[in-house]
């Protein structure tokens, strides 16, 4: 897609990606809500270990995770209905989110399964410094984190893990 004024090539600041998994709205919902979960659930390897913080509940809350880079992320829960939407904003400690979103999205398809959606959201990015990182973020980039998260709650174990 190209910019009708310009010409030059616009590119999309969210990406997202989705899939039926086989699981009740709630078990998936549980595992988004843990942080110490989401490394099982990181497709693309980013996070180094255990996520603390205690499940989230609320708007407000922040967790912090540490990246296979040997940084620090603490995330900052922007979004947050129960068992079907979270989203938060990374940062450095102690700093101001520079404005990549990252959401989950949790919809019942009936009894035992449910459509997740995972959304990277970077229309208000202000860091110059993280915007290639953000361009190659991709649904494709997204979509293995769902796979992930699909072999961990549909009762075999996450890919990738022993």
């Amino acid at each position: 897609m190209a910019d009708p004024s310009t010409g030059t090539p616009v590119v999309p600041r969210i990406a997202s990606a989705h899939r039926v998994i086989a699981a009740p709205a709630a078990v998936i919902f549980d595992v988004l809500a843990d942080p110490s979960r989401h490394p099982a659930i990181d497709g693309n390897n980013n996070l180094a270990g255990p996520t603390t913080g205690p499940r989230i509940r609320a708007v407000g809350e922040v967790f912090t995770a540490d990246l296979t880079n040997g940084a620090t992320r603490e995330n900052h829960v922007v979004e947050f209905e129960e068992g079907r939407r979270i989203a938060w904003l990374p940062s450095e400690p102690g700093s101001t989110p520079p404005g990549h979103l990252w959401r989950w999205e949790v919809e019942p398809v009936d009894a035992t399964s449910s459509r997740v959606v995972h959304t990277y959201d970077w229309t208000s990015l202000t860091d110059p410094n993280r915007v290639e990182r953000a361009r190659a973020t991709t649904a494709d980039r997204l979509s293995p984190s769902l796979d992930r998260l699909a072999a961990l709650v549909e009762g075999g174990a996450p890919i990738g893990s022993e």
